[in-house]
This record gives C-alpha cells, sequence and structure tokens, in this order.
C-alpha cells in the first residue's frame, strides 16, 4: 500500500459497512488496446453481492480513473477471464471496449 504506483479504493454504506473495494495501478509494459506509458490499470474489483448493479462499482472505477489521471496517464485499462459475463458486462457498461481476447499458456521447466 506504499507503493506509489499502486492505489486501493474502499468503499462503505452510510452505516460505515464495507461495500467493497478496487485496486488499481501504473503500468509501463505492453497492454492490448494501449498506445502510452505509464497507464492506470484496474488489477481487482470487488463489490458485494447484494450491493451490486448499484453503481459502486463505477464509483470505485471513477476512484481509479481519477488517481490515474492524477499521475499524469491518459489512458486506463483492465482485463477480465474469459467466460466470466458478469465483469465482461460491468467493464462494457462502465465505458471500457474489449481490446482483445487471448489464451494464456504455461510450462513447468525440469530442473538443469
Amino acid at each position: 500500500m506504499a507503493d506509489r504506483d499502486a492505489a486501493v479504493f474502499l468503499l462503505f454504506d452510510d452505516e460505515g459497512s464495507p461495500v467493497g473495494f478496487a485496486q488499481c495501478q501504473l503500468r509501463r509494459d505492453c497492454v492490448e488496446g494501449t498506445s502510452t506509458s505509464p497507464l492506470g490499470y484496474l488489477e481487482g474489483i470487488y463489490i458485494d453481492e447484494a450491493r451490486r448493479r448499484r453503481r459502486c462499482g463505477r464509483t470505485l472505477l471513477a476512484a481509479c480513473e481519477k488517481w490515474a489521471a492524477e499521475c499524469g496517464c491518459t489512458e486506463f485499462a483492465s482485463d477480465c477471464k474469459l467466460g466470466n459475463d458478469e465483469s465482461l458486462a460491468f467493464h462494457l457498461s462502465a465505458g471500457l471496449v474489449e481490446a482483445a481476447r487471448v489464451v494464456c499458456f504455461a510450462k513447468r521447466l525440469a530442473r538443469p
């Protein structure tokens, strides 16, 4: 949390109970669909199920975007896993545009 290239935002209801959080950071690596560096990147967002579809996620996302803009970023990006239709719908409804779909691969290497 002390990293200047990252930020965490918490959202509470009127009674002080936690509703959700978002974590974002500056990325300097190549991000699909973007052309600037650094850029703001939504690393994770969670809203309590009972509070979803009440603009809580958009409130947190707006805080992340504002933070990124204040850090000098002109672009903001995110991702979600293929098949996570709820996350995809959230991102699209919040104004993010799908840039690419990828399948990632990994392989364990034998020790020499």
